[in-house]
C-alpha cells in the first residue's frame, strides 16, 4: 500500500443533510464532515451519488465542497463529484471546484447518453486536461448503464492525472486485469467487496456505510494491508448486518442519513425526490442492523 496518496485511504461518500424544506443544511454538512474525520477517516468523498448529487444545483455542490473543505479540510483529503452527462458542465465543476478548495475530483462515467468507449475515452480526457487536480475515475455501470471497459481504463491510466478507480463494478475479474496492467489507485466503490477488492490491490474504500462503520473500514484497510487476512474476515463479518441495512434495505443515501440520525449526528434524514425518508419497517431494519455491527467495537 502506497504511504501517500491525495485521496486518503479510507473515505466515505457523503451524504448531503437538508432541513425538513429541503434547503441544504450547513450545520448539517458540518457535522457530518466533522463525525467522519472523528471515525477513522483520512478522505471523504463529497457530491457522489450517496451525497445526491442528481438533485443539487450547481451552486449548492461548490457551497457544500467549500464547507467540507472549510470544516475539515485539514484534516480529510477532500474529493469533490464533478460528473455528468455534460462534459461541458464536468469542466465547469472541476474549475469551480478546484476554486473551491477540493484536493482532487471523482469522476463519474457520463450516465443516460450511454457514450461509446472512445466517447467515454474522450469525455475523461477533456476533464482531465482542463485541471490541475487529480482524478478518481467512478466505474458504476449499474447506475450510468455503461462501465468502463477494461482497455478503456488501461489508455485513460496514460493520463498524467487520472491516478485512480473508484470500482463499483462488481466484476473481481475484470478488477485484476486492470489493476495488473496498470498503476491505478484502485478503491472498493461497493462495502460487500471491501474485502476481497483490498486482498486484490486495492488501497482502500469509499464506503456508503462508512458513516456509521468508520473505525471498522480503517482497522479492515489496516488488517489487510499488514497481511493479517485472519482480523479482516473478522472485522467484514462484523460489518455485515450495517451494510445489508444500509444497503439493501432501499437506497444507500436514505438509510445512511437515517443512520446519521439514529446516531445523533443530525437532526434530519430529509431527502430530496424522487427519493423518500425511510418508512418505521426499514428504520426497525436499520436499529438491528446497527446494533449488531456495534455490540462489539473493533479495538
Amino acid at each position: 500500500m502506497p504511504d501517500t496518496t491525495p485521496f486518503g485511504h479510507v473515505l466515505t461518500a457523503m451524504v448531503t443533510p437538508m432541513t425538513p424544506d429541503g434547503a441544504v443544511d450547513e450545520g448539517g454538512v458540518r457535522a457530518v464532515a466533522r463525525h467522519l474525520a472523528d471515525t477513522g477517516h483520512d478522505g471523504v468523498v463529497v457530491n457522489g451519488t450517496t451525497g445526491e448529487s442528481a438533485t443539487l444545483t450547481s451552486d449548492e455542490s461548490i457551497e457544500v465542497v467549500r464547507m467540507v473543505v472549510d470544516e475539515v479540510g485539514d484534516r480529510l483529503a477532500v474529493v469533490a463529484g464533478v460528473g455528468s452527462n455534460s462534459t461541458a458542465h464536468s469542466i465547469e465543476m472541476a474549475a469551480r471546484a478546484a476554486e473551491a478548495g477540493a484536493d482532487s475530483l471523482l469522476l463519474v462515467s457520463p450516465y443516460y447518453n450511454k457514450p461509446t468507449q472512445p466517447g467515454l475515452i474522450a469525455h475523461c480526457t477533456a476533464v482531465a486536461d482542463s485541471t490541475e487536480l487529480p482524478i478518481m475515475l467512478y466505474d458504476i455501470p449499474g447506475r450510468t448503464a455503461v462501465p468502463f471497459a477494461t482497455e478503456t481504463l488501461v489508455e485513460l491510466a496514460g493520463h498524467d492525472r487520472i491516478v485512480a478507480v473508484k470500482d463499483a463494478k462488481g466484476d473481481l475479474a475484470a478488477s485484476i486485469r486492470v489493476m495488473a496492467a496498470t498503476d491505478y489507485l484502485w478503491y472498493s466503490g461497493e462495502d460487500a467487496l471491501n474485502l476481497p477488492l483490498l486482498a486484490l490491490g486495492a488501497v482502500g474504500v469509499v464506503s456508503v456505510t462508512g458513516h456509521v462503520t468508520g473505525r471498522e473500514n480503517a482497522a479492515l484497510v489496516e488488517a489487510v494491508a499488514a497481511g493479517d487476512l485472519v482480523r479482516a474476515r473478522e472485522i467484514q463479518d462484523r460489518v455485515i448486518p450495517a451494510i445489508d441495512a444500509i444497503m439493501t434495505t432501499s437506497q444507500g443515501a436514505i438509510m445512511a442519513k437515517a443512520a446519521l440520525v439514529e446516531l445523533g449526528v443530525i437532526e434530519h434524514a430529509t431527502v430530496r425526490l424522487p427519493l423518500l425518508e425511510s418508512p418505521p419497517a426499514h428504520l426497525d431494519i436499520l436499529r438491528a442492523g446497527l446494533a449488531a455491527t456495534h455490540a462489539e467495537k473493533v479495538a
